[in-house]
This record gives C-alpha cells, structure tokens and sequence, in this order.
C-alpha cells in the first residue's frame, strides 16, 4: 500500500467569477510562481498541519493547474485522502494576498496579480468549478 494519494486539477480558472465576484485574470501568479520555492498544500485552508506537498503548479491555457500528493502517514493526511477517495470532498481553492486588481463593472475585482500562500484541498471552493481528481501516480523518485 502506498503512502501517498496522487492528485490534480485546477485551483483557480481564468475569466470566471467566484462566488465573491473576483475574478483572476492570465498571468496573475507568474511572479508568485517564478519567486516562491513551495507552496503548502492545506486542508479547508488550516495552515496548523499541512496534509501533502504540491509537486507542480503552473498556469496553464485554463488557469492554475496543481498536481501533488496527500500524505497517507499522519491522521489529518489519511483522513483527507480517504474523503477525496470516496468523493465527499473535490475542491481546491487558494490563499493569496492581492498585488494588483481593478473593479469589476457589475462586483468584485480583475485580480491581476497575486502573491500566491497555499493551495488547500476545501469542500466547498469559492470559485465552484476549482475542482481536483484522481491522478495516476509520479514516477518513484528513488532510485532502484
């Protein structure tokens, strides 16, 4: 049995609103991205025990797209991956502090750039359609 639970998908997607209104704009994390060396993977944001480590996040044509593994090894990690294993919880959602936005005609903000903190595995995303899924597993970095 392994030790770990791969998975991945979008945590932010570009030109849809949250449900705050906000909405993030292409190219708001790439100075986040090229300055910051980890970025914590949380469950519904609770910085006390991070839960697995993020082994890539990038933007892509869609938005932030996220791959990592949850830690099976403690209990908070273990109780996480077997919610996300039976489906009872599927949504990413990120902690951020906002550099730059603009207003929105009708509400909320264009975030232009963002400092990004943590990316948490959450059962209720604000923006709904940040969802994650199963992924197959990465290649074992040990060597044989």
């Amino acid at each position: 049995m392994t030790d770990t639970l791969a998975i991945e998908g979008h945590a932010s997607l570009f030109g849809l609103a949250d449900l705050g209104g906000d909405v993030v704009a292409r190219g708001a994390f790439a100075a986040s991205l090229a300055t910051r060396r980890t970025i914590p993977m949380l469950f519904q944001h609770d910085p006390s025990e991070p839960i697995g480590v993020w082994t890539a996040i990038r933007e892509d044509a869609r938005g932030l797209h996220v791959r990592g593994e949850i830690l099976t090894t403690g209990p908070r990690g273990r109780a996480a991956a077997t919610l996300v294993r039976r489906g009872a919880v599927d949504g990413l959602s990120i902690g951020f502090r906002t550099r730059a936005s603009r207003p929105r005609e009708a509400r909320g903000r264009v975030l232009t750039a963002l400092d990004l903190w943590e990316v948490s595995i959450v059962t209720f995303p604000m923006l709904p359609q940040a969802r994650l899924r199963l992924a197959a597993p990465e290649p074992s970095r040990v060597a044989a």
